[in-house]
């Protein structure tokens, strides 16, 4: 069953255009740009989720970001 999110679309896109902007100001490699988002993530579930749910989040995160890539070889 897909996930519906209760963000657009369009707003997601803009945002990430917005990001992607400022990594390619900054000439952010893909191992630099994984890192910040890696402190993105690890940020927000420090300062915005319970300690008690940070563990059970982190995995869902984990497993949705698995479950997207497109592991086919090119």
């Amino acid at each position: 069953m897909p996930i519906t999110s209760k963000y657009s679309d369009q707003k997601i896109e803009e945002i990430l255009a917005e990001i992607a902007t400022v990594l390619e100001k900054h000439d952010a490699s893909p191992d630099l740009t994984l890192m910040i988002a890696g402190n993105i993530v690890t940020n927000v579930l420090n300062q915005n989720v319970s300690a008690s749910q940070r563990k059970e989040l982190a995995e869902k995160f984990s497993q949705a970001l698995l479950s997207s890539l497109d592991l086919t070889t090119h």
